[in-house]
């Protein structure tokens, strides 16, 4: 199924009273489940509480303020392209292939600068500004949340 077509169905969801989406197309089939707030509460609640506890309880603060200040950095630098789901980024088609844009290349909008694997379906990731890359902000390998900034591009 199109990225494109599967944004529109889960826009059309969350914005409607229905709380659940099954779509089956010879391409296989998509579920779409709308979850509560408290549901959404739950599921970050464990993630965050596991940084303060392998850390002393003084250190806590710091480790919540620390990732604040570099996300703000990059953001005036420059235009910042975000993760536009959750997965596993990748900055090339395989693992020995080359990739696609290293810092100091200059992208045309539209062309493929990363892939986010998401629910072992793999993600072309499109520039969506013209410039320069001047900053990568993922490793290969790594998680990336949704709206996370991935490239700096001026």
């Amino acid at each position: 199924m199109d990225l494109r077509k599967l944004k529109t169905l889960i826009d059309l969801v969350s914005d409607s009273n229905v709380s659940e989406l099954e779509i089956t197309e010879a391409e296989g089939k998509v579920r779409i489940v709308k979850a509560g707030p408290a549901m959404v509460q739950a599921y970050q609640m464990p993630v965050q509480m596991a940084a303060p506890m392998a850390a002393a309880p003084a250190a806590a603060p710091a480790a919540v303020a620390a990732p604040a200040a570099p996300a703000a950095a990059p953001a005036a630098a420059g235009h910042a392209v975000k993760a536009p789901m959750v997965g596993t980024f990748y900055r090339a088609a395989s693992p020995g292939a080359k990739a696609f844009v290293e810092v100091g290349q200059t992208v045309k909008e539209g062309e493929t600068i990363c892939i986010i694997e998401a629910m072992k379906i793999l993600n072309e990731i499109e520039a969506d500004k013209a410039g320069t890359v001047t900053q990568i902000l993922c490793e290969n390998g790594q998680a990336v949340e949704y709206g996370q900034p991935m490239f700096i591009i001026e």
